[in-house]
């Protein structure tokens, strides 16, 4: 049976790995059928895991890996490591036996190793990293969020057209307006490259988005813009000060609704809006980031999550292999 999306999986990245990348495939599989695992990790870890699953074998491959790319590994001796599975699963992508590659290990090393192994998409010089975020009446995608702490006006122009392109490819019916993050919505705000690049994107037509200025941090959330384009620095600071703001929520919402009889009765009577409030605050749900600027699509799930996490990102895999990713980018870089 012919499979429409084929993933390269890092099954040794991450924590408790490869049990929550197993785990996630089964969670996936339980509501989608069209796609196929080349699985890349320790062959015997992997099958034992996968025993535990009731995963159909026309459904996986199993590559066999001697070693692995540690979390405390830097990129420079992770990238000397060609027998591991990170750079295997890289390499399968690169060798168009996968269409995408797909690891929760570490991220440095991800990065150079996709680098090394694949070309930049010609008239793009920088790969940015970019994510899911929510806002408040759909989802955002926000970039660069690390992979470039200095940037010039082509960069962001090259991110805002790799954004709206993702952008697409995962949400097809939608409109892609992008803005850049900025200290003030006032066009003499900012340093210089950021106000070039707003000349320049300004006097540009796109058939991809419709571009809409400038934004405040304060109104990534409100959804009047869904592509949200910065440098890699305040990218980075933006999205940890953002998921530490949603953790704390979490955790203040949850000892104010057990602290006493009253408080419990209440959240015992709210049940089904604070199910819903914490779904919104689920990073879980928005796993998936994904490295922008190479011929083939790379995703990074992140380190720490889980299974349920995980199947989240396999799904970002697929919508971004169907959505066509790479080629509304190099169809629009030059024009």
């Amino acid at each position: 049976m012919t499979k429409s999306v084929i993933i390269a999986v890092d099954a040794m990245g991450g924590d408790n790995s490869p049990n929550k990348i197993i785990s996630g495939i089964s969670e996936y599989l339980k509501n989608n059928q069209n796609v196929f695992f080349r699985i890349f990790g320790k062959k015997d870890n992997v099958e034992n895991e996968i025993s535990k699953y009731s995963i159909k074998k026309n459904y996986f491959e199993i590559i066999n890996c001697d070693d692995v790319v540690g979390n405390n590994d830097t990129p420079l001796v992770a990238a000397k490591k060609k027998t591991t599975s990170m750079w295997k699963a890289i390499n399968d992508v690169k060798e168009k036996n996968s269409n995408v590659i797909i690891s929760a290990g570490n991220t440095g090393a991800l990065f150079v190793i996709s680098k090394l192994n694949m070309r930049m998409i010609e008239n793009i010089s920088k790969p940015a990293l970019a994510a899911l975020w929510p806002n408040k009446i759909d989802m955002n995608i926000v970039l660069d969020l690390g992979a470039n702490v200095e940037c010039d006006e082509k960069n962001f122009e090259d991110f805002a057209l790799m954004g709206a392109a993702l952008h697409k490819a995962l949400f097809p019916f939608d409109n892609s307006r992008v803005a850049l993050l900025n200290i003030g919505s006032e066009e003499i705000k900012g340093h210089e490259t950021i106000k070039k690049a707003y000349q320049s994107m300004e006097n540009k037509k796109n058939n991809l988005y419709e571009f809409c200025g400038y934004i405040e941090g304060n109104h990534i959330m409100d959804g009047n813009v869904n592509v949200i384009v910065t440098d890699g620095f305040t990218g980075n600071v933006a999205l940890k000060t953002a998921e530490g703001t949603a953790n704390f929520i979490s955790t203040e919402l949850r000892k104010a609704l057990s602290s006493g009889i009253i408080a419990k009765i209440s959240s015992l009577l709210n049940i089904s809006n604070l199910k819903s409030f914490k779904q919104r605050l689920d990073p879980r749900l928005y796993n998936g980031a994904i490295l922008l600027g190479l011929e083939s699509p790379v995703i990074k799930s992140h380190g720490s999550t889980d299974y349920i996490g995980f199947a989240n990102s396999i799904d970002v895999c697929v919508r971004t292999v169907k959505g066509q990713l790479i080629d509304k980018i190099k169809k629009n870089i030059n024009i």
